[in-house]
């Protein structure tokens, strides 16, 4: 951002964008039905964060089951519930750091703090589940862990290198607000 000559005032708010994309695919992954599906046919299974569905053959009904009766089921969902918060609060004092005309700088490294915060606890609801859901919880075919399971890995993944974005930017600050003179390679004889 700095070293290519863009612009502060036209490239402030592209971090905060980044942070509300994730909170979206945090939401998405939140729920999404996806987190487990049948691979093949016949299609028996699908799962979410919060409860399994299976059916006993192509066409019947699907019978739920909620995964809030298992302990780590609960653990799965509050971790990763957790870092969403993260994640929400991040993106709220994004916007109101980067609203304010003069920059703090010592905010923005707390926010990126917090950041990686929200990334160990939605990586750790992301570990546990697809672990003990294998072990836990009978599977019949061929099953994976799809598009929603996949969206939150995108935000976790998204967190990490925003945390180190926002983590970085303070020591940039003379280049951002514009105290530093240009340098030319050019001398004259």
């Amino acid at each position: 951002m700095v070293k290519y000559g863009l612009d502060y005032t036209r490239c402030r708010w592209i971090l905060p964008l980044l942070l509300g994309i994730g909170v979206i695919f945090g939401i998405i992954a939140l729920a999404g039905r996806g987190w487990l599906e049948s691979q093949t046919l016949p299609y028996v299974h699908q799962a979410s964060l919060w409860e399994s569905c299976r059916r006993p053959e192509q066409g019947g009904e699907w019978t739920c089951k909620s995964l809030m009766g298992y302990a780590w089921g609960r653990a799965a969902a509050a971790t990763y519930l957790v870092g969403f918060i993260l994640l929400v609060i991040c993106f709220a004092l994004a916007i109101i750091a980067f609203a304010i005309d003069t920059l703090r700088f010592n905010f923005i490294r707390g926010i990126g703090g917090l950041l990686f915060v929200a990334a160990v606890f939605s990586i750790m609801g992301l570990v546990i589940y697809p672990v003990k859901f294998s072990t836990e919880i009978q599977m019949t075919g061929i099953n994976m862990f799809s598009w929603a399971y996949g969206f939150g890995w995108t935000t976790a993944i998204m967190e990490i290198c925003l945390g180190f974005f926002f983590c970085c930017l303070p020591n940039y600050e003379d280049q951002i607000l514009g105290n530093v003179k240009p340098t030319y390679f050019y001398s004259s004889p």
